[in-house]
C-alpha cells in the first residue's frame, strides 16, 4: 500500500487498553495508532480526518501528560448532532482512538471494560468536542479549525474539473498531491498552532 511520504512523519498515538490486556490481544494492552489507521478507517485522508486524529492526540497529551492514556477510559461529547456536517466522520476517528462508543458499543464484562454510551452528540459544550476522564482526573474542551490552513489556489478549480469528468490523468494526480499537501501542512506545520488546534482544560 503506497501512501504519501509524510504519513510516516506524523506521530503515532500510544495508549493502554485494559480490555486488550485482559483478553490477551497485545502485551500489557499497549496499542499504537498511526494516522494511516485513521485513514484506513475513513477510507481517505483529508483535513477533517487529520483534524480528528490530531485533536484527539493533543487532548490525550493534555489529559495524561507523559503517562499512557487509557483507551476506554474517556467519555467524549460532541456539540453537533451526529448527522450534522462531518460530525460522523470525526466521531468515527475519535472512537477508534479513545474506545468511546455510542449505544452500539461493547457492553462490557461483569460491569467492567464498558465502551457503550461513552460517546454522545448535541451536547451543551462551548467547543467542538469535550473529552472527560472517567476516573475524574481531568476534562478538556477542544476544537479544530482546519480552514485556517488554506489550500493551494489551484485546488478548487482542479477539484471541479475532476468531479465534472474533465480532468486528464495529470490533472487528477496534481489535485491529489495538492490535497495531501494541505493535510501535511495542517499536521506537520500547524500541529502546535493554538489558532488551528484549540485545547482548553476545564479541570
Amino acid at each position: 500500500m503506497r501512501t504519501p511520504d509524510f504519513f510516516a512523519a506524523i506521530p503515532c498515538i500510544r495508549l493502554r487498553d485494559p480490555l486488550a490486556d485482559f483478553l490477551g490481544a497485545c502485551d500489557g494492552g499497549v496499542v499504537e495508532y498511526t494516522y494511516l489507521d485513521a485513514v484506513k478507517l475513513a477510507g481517505h485522508s483529508c483535513p477533517t480526518v487529520a483534524s480528528a486524529y490530531w485533536l484527539t492526540r493533543q487532548a490525550l497529551r493534555e489529559l495524561y501528560g507523559d503517562a499512557l492514556p487509557e483507551r476506554g477510559g474517556l467519555r467524549v461529547e460532541f456539540a453537533a448532532a451526529a448527522a450534522d456536517g462531518v460530525s460522523g466522520v470525526i466521531a468515527n476517528v475519535v472512537s477508534l482512538l479513545t474506545g468511546a462508543a455510542g449505544e452500539g458499543g461493547f457492553k462490557g464484562l461483569a460491569g467492567r471494560y464498558t465502551r457503550r454510551a461513552l460517546l454522545s452528540f448535541s451536547a451543551d459544550i462551548p467547543l467542538e468536542i469535550r473529552y472527560t476522564r472517567l476516573d475524574g482526573h481531568g476534562q478538556v474542551d477542544a476544537a479544530a479549525y482546519p480552514a485556517r490552513v488554506a489550500a493551494d489556489p489551484a485546488t478548487g478549480p482542479l477539484m471541479q474539473r475532476c468531479l465534472a469528468g474533465l480532468a486528464d490523468a495529470d490533472e487528477m494526480r496534481r489535485f491529489g498531491e495538492l490535497w495531501q499537501e494541505r493535510v501535511r501542512r495542517l499536521l506537520l506545520e500547524h500541529g502546535d498552532d493554538p489558532e488551528v488546534f484549540t485545547i482548553r482544560r476545564r479541570s
